[in-house]
């Protein structure tokens, strides 16, 4: 059986593109190995972190040079895409950012810019929520709430 050259770049083609498709369509997954400075950035250092009961921790980053603070909520167990936050408030701006929606590694990042105040920040993984309040104020106290919903 003869084949034209053209019929068989076609079907070369056709298969490429194919494959192209099904490996765009195919859902995104983090490497279990997954930081807060893959999330926010290489400048941004962790200066807090909470757990989200037994499913990951929500960690809360700096960046010194501008000023910025970055929460990402980061899963310790990578898999199949679940209802996941991360947010971050500076109440006496009013700067807030959030990100959520169903996510497979981890939610955010979420920036705001914290430099000199307090900052309440936050996550959830399924059903688990916490919220850290009052945090990185000097002396001053945080408090931490950790519910499931």
């Amino acid at each position: 059986m003869k084949f034209n050259r053209s019929v068989l770049t076609g079907a070369a083609f056709t298969a490429l593109a194919m494959g192209s498709v099904t490996a765009l369509a195919a859902p995104a997954s983090a490497a279990p190995n997954t930081t807060p400075q893959k999330v926010c950035g290489s400048a941004y250092k962790t200066v807090n972190s909470a757990p989200v009961g037994s499913l990951g921790t929500v960690y809360l980053t700096y960046n010194a040079s501008n000023g910025e603070n970055c929460v990402a909520t980061i899963r310790n167990n990578p898999g199949t895409a679940v209802d996941m936050s991360t947010w971050i408030t500076v109440p006496d701006t009013g700067d807030a950012a959030e990100d959520f929606g169903r996510y497979t590694s981890y939610a955010g990042p979420a920036y705001a810019y914290g430099k000199g105040h307090c900052i309440d920040w936050g996550g959830s993984i399924n059903n688990v929520h916490v919220q850290v309040t009052g945090s990185n104020c000097a002396t001053l106290k945080e408090h931490r709430v950790t519910s499931v919903r």
